[in-house]
């Protein structure tokens, strides 16, 4: 019926084990342990505040029962949540991501530190609610913050599911996904529509279609957005790797193209959170410190396209 997530592979996680070290010696996960510089924008819906980037966990979560896979993955989460980091990303869709992240917060005792949010991904609505319990018990949380319809599936239905849910508090948000810059038409539509607390989408410094209509459309409807693919699943990356960084990031303060891109994204007035996904330390923290002060206004981030755009 769907496709099944590719595992991700032993040798390529334990590239990431570099960072364990550095890991091992963060320290406890204590409020006094969190960030308190990373910035924050508030959920149109409620106010409350998120940091502007989350962790995503499409490919990098999906380790099994792989113990050592299992603690980098939790070295991961670890860090993310000592960099200020809040919102991580899954769904029934990622294999064993679910399992893995709730490995990782049983681990760390920081199920209350997590702004969880996943998925309903079904053809068939009526299994909805069975499969979002199938979730929250991976997960190990009393109950979702978010939960969306993965990909529009039976969206109607499933999003009907997700209503009653939230009108019962077994939910705090909903929402709405889409990825790869498809079928934006139909989410527009769902978002006039419908009443939303989130959208999901594509959006990245060469993939910006959603600024047409999408992002605007959120502001004026007051539905919180969610950047998904920033790096184009690592190709962005591996595209501009060659390329120097313009003397001008500085300015921002980017060290590196993560930073550049991550600031771009984050910078839209429009967008609550990007969700970028990684099994290394040392790239959440890159990533982290992506959203601290400053970002580029208006004016630089045309600059900043223009310079992605002629390389």
């Amino acid at each position: 019926m769907f496709p099944e997530p590719r595992p991700l592979s032993r040798r390529r996680l334990l590239g990431g084990l570099l960072g364990l070290a550095a890991g091992a010696m963060l320290p406890p996960l204590t409020a006094r342990a969190w960030s308190s510089d990373i910035l924050t924008r508030e959920v149109p819906a409620t106010g409350e505040s998120l940091p502007l980037v989350g962790l995503g966990s499409w490919i990098t979560f999906n380790v099994g029962n792989d113990p050592l896979l299992l603690e980098a993955c939790t070295a991961v989460m670890a860090a993310f949540f000592a960099g200020g980091g809040r919102m991580i990303d899954s769904s029934p869709m990622y294999g064993s991501s679910q399992a893995t992240i709730g490995h990782g917060l049983a681990e760390l005792d920081a199920a209350d530190r997590v702004y969880a949010t996943d998925k309903i991904w079904t053809s068939r609505p009526a299994e909805g609610a069975s499969q979002i319990e199938a979730s929250r018990r991976d997960w190990g949380v009393p109950r979702f913050d978010l939960l969306q319809v993965h990909n529009l599936v039976a969206w109607e239905a499933n999003l009907a599911t997700l209503q009653a849910m939230k009108a019962a508090g077994e939910i705090r948000h909903l929402g709405i996904t889409t990825s790869h810059g498809r079928r934006h038409a139909a989410l527009e539509r769902i978002m006039r529509e419908a009443d939303l607390d989130f959208v999901q989408l594509t959006y990245n410094i060469v993939d910006r279609e959603a600024e047409r209509r999408l992002l605007p459309l959120a502001r004026e409807r007051g539905i919180g957005v969610i950047a998904n693919r920033p790096f184009q699943r690592k190709r962005l990356i591996r595209r501009l790797a060659g390329e120097p960084l313009p003397d001008w990031a500085a300015e921002i303060g980017a060290t590196s193209w993560a930073q550049f891109i991550l600031k771009f994204i984050v910078s839209h007035p429009a967008v609550s959170c990007a969700i970028p996904a990684t099994t290394r330390v040392e790239h959440v923290r890159e990533n982290l410190a992506a959203a601290r002060e400053p970002l580029p206004d208006a004016a630089l981030r045309r600059r900043m396209a223009d310079y992605v755009r002629a390389l």
